[in-house]
This record gives structure tokens, sequence and C-alpha cells, in this order.
């Protein structure tokens, strides 16, 4: 199933505002990632090597500890627990987190350990040259792990959703994940899993996992080069390790959702300027979304908003929740055009519902200036039907029915406001004074009009019913009328 691009964005909105209010405990491997960007005009004489002449550096958290930047940068608190070196990196590390809005760190300091560093190596114009990395790869000694895990549970019973940020270089390893994972479940806490490796059995137990599809490859031995296929090797890894769901991150392509049933979601943006970190961003949205309640597939949707706003986005990225907020903004826009049909349009929307087994009703008017009376109409046709179009009047229609001082509202304002509104799923303006013709086109299984019409009043009612279909007169709520409503502001009234 692809997600609806009409999904209630003021359900998104709703539960990003609620991210401030979140408290989550971070576990995993920080890291420090160092940009340089520098001019590139020759050849090395020495080998066949691009020259780069150092121009200026940037250092930011990376590994778990962008997911803390992103946490933060959603406005929420995070408890964050790691281990770094006894070095100038794992003191880097330390100052960056301290600046961060809630975080409260917890560093396991160790002198057998080097502060992992990821230096990306660029031109001025953004062309990536070279990645050069300084780490150790290696579990905890003993000592490590039972301090770890007494700071884990000191912080268990004060947050609210708990994300274990893999990067393989040591923290999760030894069966750490395993206890953490227990432990939050015990405590009735969403555990989400950004995994690494090929051997996925420490993440048992876990709500949701996040591999990309090479990681999801690589776990299940699977092919994964079809949506068909990746639903496949998901399901699989679901049931080998028991967890709940599944989200494949695609990176230009979207995300697909394994839970109760299968939903892809498509890329929400059209160029991808670099996918470092990106997963951070999925995992932070995500668990920040199921923190505050959301169900699983509205919480994918969020967080594959905001992986759309950190691909367009060079080097580590971060997402805000004003960025997550505009760009929500701009989807709600999409999802009004994507309601707008002309009558081709609109034909081909309704067989294609049709095929999925839903029913069609039909409503019409011109609604001019939007009252409660057509707000009350628009609710009881929808609840008549799956999916309710309405047939509204062109300016010309209008001027013809009401008079040369009508429409109020263009018919284009007038579609956008119809098409804002969540009962309604698809907006068709039409020209005739009825809208007899566009009711033979859609040939829709309901039909609905307000209680003042009697049943032989209402135009196309024996069109429906002579194939099946049936005519509805919905209630009509008193003292509501656009007429009367203009002829009070005439009068200065209103």
């Amino acid at each position: 199933m692809i997600a609806s691009p009409d999904q209630d964005v003021n359900t998104l909105a709703a539960l990003l505002t609620a991210f401030g209010g979140r408290n989550v405990l971070c576990v995993g491997d920080v890291m420090v990632d160092r940009s340089v960007y520098g001019d590139v005009k020759r050849i090395s004489p020495e080998a066949p090597v691009p020259v780069v002449r150092i121009m200026r550096e940037s250092s930011e958290l990376g590994g778990a500890g962008n997911v803390v930047r992103n946490l933060a940068a959603l406005g929420a608190r995070c408890a964050f627990i790691t281990a770094v070196g006894d070095d100038a990196a794992g003191r880097e590390v330390g100052g960056m987190l301290g600046r961060l809005p809630g975080v409260e760190p917890y560093l396991r300091v160790s002198r057998r350990r080097e502060t992992t560093i990821k230096s990306r190596f660029f031109s001025l114009d953004g062309h990536h040259l070279l990645r050069a990395d300084r780490e150790t790869v290696a579990a905890l000694s003993p000592e490590g792990m039972a301090d770890l895990e007494r700071a884990v549970a000191a912080q268990m019973g004060q947050v609210d959703a708990v994300i274990l940020s893999d990067y393989g270089k040591g923290v999760l390893m030894g069966g750490f994940a395993k206890t953490v994972i227990a432990a939050a479940r015990k405590a009735g806490k969403p555990v989400v899993v950004d995994p690494k490796g090929a051997d996925y059995s420490r993440y048992a137990g876990a709500t949701v996992i996040t591999p990309n599809r090479s990681e999801l490859a690589e776990a299940t031995g699977m092919p994964v080069d079809s949506d068909a296929a990746i639903v496949a090797a998901a399901e699989s890894l679901r049931k080998k390790i028991g967890v709940d769901a599944v989200l494949v991150t695609r990176s230009g392509e979207g995300m697909t959702l394994l839970g109760a049933e299968a939903v892809h979601l498509p890329a929400e943006t059209r160029e991808v300027a670099d996918v470092t970190g990106a997963g951070d961003t999925v995992i932070a949205t995500l668990t920040l979304a199921l923190a505050g309640g959301a169900p699983l597939p509205a919480a994918a949707r969020l967080a594959n908003i905001a992986a759309g706003i950190v691909v367009g986005r060079h080097g580590t990225a971060i997402a805000t929740a004003q960025d997550i907020a505009l760009a929500l903004r701009q989807t709600d826009a999409a999802a009004i055009d994507h309601k707008l049909a002309d009558r081709n349009g609109a034909q081909g929307r309704v067989m294609e519902w049709r095929r999925q087994g839903l029913k069609v009703g039909f409503t019409n008017g011109c609604f001019d200036l939007l009252h409660p009376g057509h707000v009350s109409l628009l609710r009881q046709a929808r609840a008549a039907c799956d999916r309710l179009v309405v047939g509204l009047n062109s300016d010309a229609s209008v001027k013809r029915l009401k008079g040369n001082d009508r429409p109020v509202q263009s018919e284009n304002a007038r579609a956008a406001v119809m098409a804002s509104l969540s009962p309604v799923d698809l907006v068709v303006i039409f020209g005739e004074d009825t809208p007899l013709a566009l009711i033979e086109a859609l040939r829709p299984d309901v039909l609905i009009k307000g209680a003042d019409y009697t049943r032989v009043q209402v135009v196309g009612g024996d069109v429906v019913e002579s194939y099946g279909g049936r005519v509805v007169l919905a209630d009509v709520v008193a003292s509501f009328s656009t007429t009367a409503t203009i002829a009070a502001m005439k009068m200065g009234t209103t």
C-alpha cells in the first residue's frame, strides 16, 4: 500500500507540537564528524591524486551523537549514554554535548579506546573527495559495561522512549543491547533501533528497527531490488528476530514500513544532496512521535518528511521542529492540489477507488461563502460513502444562477477551500447550470443533497438510482444561508 498524499496534515502537526515535552534515552556509538573543505586546482606530481589546499574545517557530533543533535533540535530532552577515549576528540565530544539544550550526557571514558573521528574532505563546490576514519572497534570491558548498565537503570524510569544507535564501534556489543531492550520492555517503553552488522539477534524484542536497504540485504541475505522484495525481506527479518515492525530507509526512494501491513512512503524530496546522517534524523523523529502515542504509520510519515529535509542538505544535517512544520505546510498545499481534478481526471480517480472496493459519493453546490450548514452537509455526505466527490459550480455558472454580483469568491478560491476540508476527497468544477453531465460521467454510488430538497428535485437522482445507486437527503442546519449572509453584510449588520 502506498501512503496517501492527503493524510491528515493537522494530525501530523499536532504530533510535532508535542515533541517538546518528551524525554528520550539514547544509547550508542558517538563520533566526531569532521568536514574539511579545500581548493582543488591541480594533481599531485607524486601520484595521480588531487591536491587539496585546505580553506576551512568544521566538526559536528556524529553517529549516535547526531541522533542526540536531532532530538535537541526537535525540542526534546535526552539522556545520552556512550563511551569515548581519553583523548582530545573525546573531550571535544563532551564540549559539543554540553552546548546542546536539554541533553544530559553520560560518557564512559576509557584509556583503551580511541574516540571515533570520521574526516570527510570536500572541494569548495561540495564534491566529496575522501573519507578517513580513526576508531576503535571493540566491546566495552566488563567494568565499562556494568557502568553503563547502571546509568541505563538510573534513567529508565524517567524517559518516554529508548533509542539504540548502533554504529558497530563497541558500545552495544557483548550483550549490552539485549540488556537495554529487556529493561525498556519491562518498563513499558518503546525501543527503536538503528542496527548494524549481519546478526540482528541482539535486537530481539525491540519495537522498531530501521535498517537501510543495504543493511536489510546484509541481515537477511535476500534481494531488495523492488518493493515486493523489500517487503519480503523485512517480513522475514521481523519474524526471525521478533520485533514489532521494520522501517526500511531507501535514500532518495523514501521508506517502506512493515508492521501490521506494508506501507510505502515516497521520498519527500526530489533532489538528494547528501544522505549522511539521514538515518539519525529518521530515528529521532520516529521515536519522538511514538513516545507521544502516535500510530506507527503516522510516526513513519513524519520521519519520512524529516528525512526529506536532511537529504536535501550537505553534510551531517539535522531537521528542526520549524523545518518539519514548514514542510508540513508545503505538504498540505500539495495535498490540496491533489484533491483538484477536471472531469477526465476525476473519472480516472473514481475508477481507481472502485477497483479498491470503495463506495463513491457525490454532492454539489456553489459553496460561495462557507458556513456551518455546508460543513454539516459535507460531514453527513462523507459518512454515507468511502470517498466524497464535490461538484463545484464555475464562476460563470454561479453568475447565471445567482446574479452578476456573485460569486463573492472565485472558483479557484472556492475549490481550494473545499479541498482543504477533511470530509472532501476530490473537487471538480463544472460549467453547466446543473451537475447532471458530471454525475453521468462519474456514476457515483451515493448522491447526497440537503433535505431542503425533495427526492424528485435532486438533479441526477433518477440516473443514480437507475444503476442501483441511492439518494441521501442530509439534515439541514437551520438559520444559515450564503444569500442571507451577503445581504446582511451589505446592510452592515454583520
